[in-house]
């Protein structure tokens, strides 16, 4: 991986943990990682498996995209997630019937 690219994953992972009031100790226990693997990812200097990028993502709630790419999602889009995750997947089916009846109504459906 680029150097660049792994020091600015570690530098998103120190800024979003300091705004957390979190040590690394603490990401370490909350992750099952070594006290050293985030020492080492946050300054840039190892690259992190997927697994391992997915597990701090959680404790620092944050997505992958930002721990990798530094987008934010739209705030929108959080919330709706989070309530879409709510739905059994047959009431998700629906949502997805029923938003697609509306994207047509609006001219906006590219299917």
């Amino acid at each position: 991986m680029d150097d660049a690219f792994i020091k600015n994953m570690g530098l998103r992972i120190f800024e979003r943990r300091k705004q957390l009031n979190l040590t690394q100790d603490d990401i370490a226990s909350r992750t099952g990682l070594a006290l050293q693997t985030i020492s080492m990812a946050e300054l840039g200097k190892t690259s992190l498996r997927a697994e391992n990028i997915l597990r701090i993502c959680m404790v620092l709630d944050v997505s992958a995209d930002y721990l990798l790419t530094g987008d934010l999602p739209d705030e929108r889009y959080k919330v709706l997630n989070k309530k879409v995750a709510k739905l059994t997947e047959a009431q998700y089916r629906e949502l997805l019937n029923i938003v697609h009846s509306f994207l047509v109504v609006c001219g906006i459906d590219d299917e």
